[in-house]
């Protein structure tokens, strides 16, 4: 079986365009959505093309997805950055009806069992919500306690756009899928491929960046400009990305 693992796509289409391009001369059996696909400049266009694809194809939650859904219910979009409630606010005014009924229908993980990999958890941050920051700096106490019952054998995860980072907590393997749409370290576009018979590919599919930074830029979407500069034509190197997440996970410990 090969499972194609998508992450943080984050309304980049070309990226994704590309991706799925790709993987259709994969042989892929299944394809899992790892969450935040809406939360960028062309959510409903990317919606649109995952349910075009003839592959099974299964989506789960990211932060993304549920700081829309709370807009869309309260106004209050509640997420982590206040640029976060701001893409929040704009995707949920873009999204047709039929696309909020279809994303609140997301579970927030998704479960496969593979002969010879065991069991796969597949979730945005954690195994227990979307929002969780842990790195590679995370104390083994703190990774305890976020997997914490997790008896899953693979953990693929999401949420901070890093690709390749792994961990071993008992028995689970925990790793790092990367973001198709706004990737950390180098551009492109980062998905990980997972078969049953010789394991997990982290891989890396280019495409047009200026095509995709020019369509981006045509969307009214809140800081288009700046995603194009310094989300496809150029990416924060990993140290830097490393340093900010980081300082974020501190602000959500001290938050309690």
């Amino acid at each position: 079986m090969r499972i194609a693992a998508l992450y943080d796509i984050h309304g980049n289409l070309p990226a994704l365009e590309a991706v799925l391009s790709e993987i259709e001369r994969e042989n892929v059996d299944l394809i899992v959505v790892g969450g935040d696909i809406v939360a960028g400049p062309l959510p409903n266009e990317c919606l649109d093309r995952l349910r075009s694809v003839a592959i099974p194809t299964q989506c789960l939650h990211g932060n993304g997805e549920s700081e829309t859904i709370r807009y869309l219910k309260t106004g209050v979009p509640g997420g982590i950055t206040p640029a976060g409630d701001e893409s929040a606010r704009w995707v949920g005014d873009q999204l047709t009806a039929e696309h909020q009924t279809w994303i609140a229908s997301w579970p927030t993980t998704v479960h496969v069992n593979v002969q010879g990999l065991g069991e796969i958890l597949f979730c945005h941050a954690t195994p227990h919500d979307d929002v969780t920051i842990f790195t590679r700096l995370t104390g083994q106490e703190r990774l305890a306690s976020i997997f914490e019952g997790t008896t899953a054998d693979l953990v693929v995860c999401g949420h901070v756009h890093i690709q390749g980072d792994e961990w071993q907590i008992g028995k689970t393997r925990v790793v790092r899928a990367g973001s198709i749409g706004m990737p950390y370290g180098q551009t492109g576009a980062a998905w990980l491929l997972i078969d049953s018979e010789d394991g997990l590919h982290y891989r890396h599919t280019p495409y047009d960046l200026e095509a995709a930074a020019a369509a981006v830029r045509q969307t009214s979407y809140p800081g288009a400009a700046s995603f194009a500069d310094n989300n496809i034509l150029s990416v924060p190197p990993a140290d830097k990305a490393l340093e900010m997440i980081s300082a974020l996970e501190a602000k959500q410990i001290a938050a309690g």
